[in-house]
């Protein structure tokens, strides 16, 4: 390969401790306690003060401190077991992938997204769709996939949330320093970085290509902030998401067209290309245009291009698609579609629709067209996406239109609390290689009521702990409002029933569902000997008012001097306060409105941490749900009245909340520890979610049923009619 990612910096490290600079630059670390341990055992006020970031901690590490661990013994033996473990984990062969299809090893997935959520340091996600793709990279590189990913490093990654006084969200710009990230340039023998190129209106665009190691897997991520730009073209990749369409069909030209054309120039040749989301659907383009260019017929190039391809959708309702109107694919494509051998009428039939505001070029039927496999990503997901899309394939009834499913899993070592995975690990035992078989999880049935307490109880206070310090530290530093003070949870109580909402704060998601009856939930909330704390979290889109006014009806309600600080709202949603609140809570509340949840994730971290589900039968819930493993909100019944269903669904919520959830957690329990009802319905949940819906289970399934056949050439799909 003529690149390579330049090497870590070694920092002013010891040579007996040197390999710590290859774990700071490896994202390993996130998801193996004994790693993260190993940083913080050096100096544990530093590595808070670095909010958790290797390379920033090692960096500012006084050399007498690094000076002094290296002659630890204690902690040398410690260093040498994170190596070992490092090492053996990302040199062996003996992987699930080499093992069961060993002739395959050699044969490159290329996954493509617009964002990865790895970890809190690397702000280059929004939200579920991110975290998604981060717990794929995480399990793929368990399994010892042959995976290489392809995404952006946006220079001011995600915004940052501050909540105002009246409950309005501010949006803080926040700057990414790369040389403070694990993300190392990609380089050539003279040590030039390695740039792609990619043609917008009169002009080229540049971008750089940085790699971030995700165990085995490479993630390489564009960055058009480069001195061959013009200043507008060096902001292309600085944010997520813009609304601003010139904007938005250049990022997305650059991730599909440049993507390709970065994998190329680092020596791959992929035999499997998974689009997550039409964002990349440009690269079927790239692919077609090069066998074009080798002299084959462009029908030929699209139907051997969709052998190859796989598409994931995640978003169940029309308006979540990306689509660009006609004007603007002949502005950014006039020069392209001669090399496909297309005129201009050519090229827009292949992802022409018809929306509501005229005709557009519509990216997931792009994808759909250069992919012979499409999915959705929960079953009832599956059922909707089928019936958007039936248009396509005008002769087949809706049940044959080609969009199966694979429900979405979590990596359940990135989510998975220290104490609790002690709990497994020494009841369970060798349940670590077996977390997607059912029969492993069994044994949880078999954990005494006051070890598994125990480990819930740590984790509760855990999440009190660092709520009151987050708000302790806002009031020192940004002289919040007394009332905010409240709002943001410094009176929560760690061993009251507590209840989470944590998401994106979009209007169909009904964050204010809980409030509908605000008088008859503060009864509830309030009720001496039974109290119930609710804690909400989330960001809204900056360009989605609807959402942000979500947001400040819900703080409002947090604020009243009525709720008694029992309810809160966690400004800066991220995966550092994700993991205490799914790791914390006892209860995980959804609320969508039915079916326009895709699937949803945050839901089955939380059952695997020992909180039960209370949740729409929506998304992953639908299948998850078996009636003795948590609550059911509403019924599958289907309206035309979205008023009609907010009421029945708000009747349900809280005739349930008041009548089976707060009584099974409260009535007849022994001291602080709820009663062993409450804790049967723990390992229920426990021993058949965590399987189910691990990213294990996810990824085998892409495996067997989507990547096998993709590179083998052989599945050939029903094309777009």
């Amino acid at each position: 390969m003529p690149y390579r990612s330049q090497k870590p910096i070694q920092f002013a490290l010891p040579e007996r401790i040197a390999r710590l600079a290859d774990l700071a630059y490896n994202l390993w670390w996130t998801w193996h306690p004994d790693a993260q341990d190993l940083f913080q055992r050096i100096d544990p006020l530093q590595w808070v003060a670095s909010a958790h970031n290797p390379v920033v901690f090692l960096r500012d590490l006084a050399p007498m401190t690094l000076q002094a661990a290296s002659i630890d013994l204690n902690f040398t033996e410690h260093y040498d077991r994170v190596v070992a473990a490092f090492d053996a984990y990302v040199r062996s062969a003996e992987t699930w992938f080499g093992q069961s299809y060993p002739q395959r090893v050699k044969s490159p997935i290329a996954y493509f997204s617009s964002e990865f959520g790895l970890h809190e340091t690397l702000p280059i996600y929004a939200g579920g769709l991110g975290i998604l793709a981060g717990d794929h990279l995480k399990e793929a590189s368990d399994l010892g996939l042959p995976l290489v990913a392809v995404g952006f490093l946006y220079t001011h990654g995600y915004f940052f949330q501050h909540i105002s006084e009246d409950g309005w969200q501010e949006s803080r710009p926040v700057t990414l320093k790369f040389e403070e990230m694990p993300v190392l340039p990609v380089v050539n023998a003279e040590g030039e970085p390695l740039m792609v190129s990619i043609e917008l209106p009169g002009r080229s665009l540049h971008a750089q290509v940085w790699e971030i190691r995700v165990g085995r897997v490479s993630l390489y991520l564009l960055d058009s902030n480069v001195d061959a730009n013009n200043p507008a073209d060096r902001e292309l990749t600085a944010r997520l998401y813009s609304s601003d369409l010139d904007l938005r069909i250049s990022q997305e030209i650059l991730l599909g067209i440049g993507g390709v054309r970065a994998l190329r120039m680092l020596g791959y040749n992929p035999t499997v290309w998974h689009m997550n989301e039409g964002h990349s659907a440009f690269l079927g383009l790239e692919q077609a245009r090069e066998l074009v260019q080798g002299g084959m017929p462009l029908a030929e190039a699209i139907r051997k291009v969709r052998l190859h391809n796989v598409f994931t959708t995640h978003t169940p309702v029309p308006a979540g698609n990306d689509e660009f109107p006609i004007w603007l694919v002949d502005r950014y494509f006039s020069h392209y579609w001669p090399e496909l051998g297309l005129d201009q009428e050519g090229f827009i039939r292949l992802a022409h629709q018809v929306v509501g505001w005229g005709e557009a070029f519509s990216m997931p039927v792009l994808a759909m067209r250069f992919s012979a496999q499409h999915n959705g990503v929960s079953e009832l997901h599956g059922q909707v996406a089928r019936s958007m899309w039936r248009g396509l394939w005008p002769t087949l009834d809706e049940k044959q239109v080609p969009i199966g499913h694979i429900t979405n899993g979590i990596h359940t070592h990135t989510w998975l609390s220290k104490r609790m995975g002690q709990l497994y690990t020494k009841h369970l035992k060798d349940w670590t290689p077996r977390l997607d078989e059912p029969e492993a999880w069994q044994k949880i049935h078999d954990i005494p009521n006051e070890q598994l307490w125990r480990a819930r109880r740590h984790a509760k206070r855990k999440l009190a702990f660092y709520v009151r310090e987050r708000t302790r530290q806002q009031w020192l530093h940004e002289g919040i409002h007394p009332v905010q003070v409240v709002a943001g949870g410094a009176l929560l109580d760690p061993y009251a029933l507590t209840i989470g909402f944590a998401r994106r704060f979009a209007t169909y998601k009904r964050a204010n569902l809980v409030l509908s009856d605000l008088e008859r939930l503060l009864a509830l909330v309030n009720k001496p000997g039974r109290p119930v704390q609710i804690l909400f979290a989330g960001k809204a889109h900056p360009a989605d008012e609807g959402g942000k006014q979500l947001i400040q009806e819900v703080y409002r309600a947090v604020k009243k001097g009525e709720a008694g600080g029992r309810l809160v709202f966690l400004e800066g949603y991220d995966m550092e306060l994700a993991r205490y609140l799914v790791q914390g809570v006892d209860v995980w509340l959804n609320t969508p409105r039915r079916p326009m949840e895709a699937s949803g994730t945050s839901g089955q971290k939380a059952a695997l941490n020992g909180a039960l589900n209370f949740s729409i039968l929506d998304g992953w819930w639908r299948e998850g749900y078996n009636g003795k493993n948590g609550w059911a909100i509403g019924t599958e019944q289907e309206y035309s009245d979205p008023a009609e269903q907010d009421l029945a669904d708000a009747n349900s919520l809280y005739d349930i909340l008041e009548n089976q959830v707060i009584p099974l957690y409260y009535d007849g329990r022994d001291g602080n520890q709820p009663t062993d009802g409450w804790l049967a319905m723990v390992k229920e949940s426990i021993s058949t979610l965590a399987p189910q819906f691990s990213a294990r289970r996810m990824v085998k399934e892409y495996v067997d049923t989507l990547y096998l056949p993709a590179m083998e050439g052989s599945a050939d799909g029903v094309e777009i009619g």
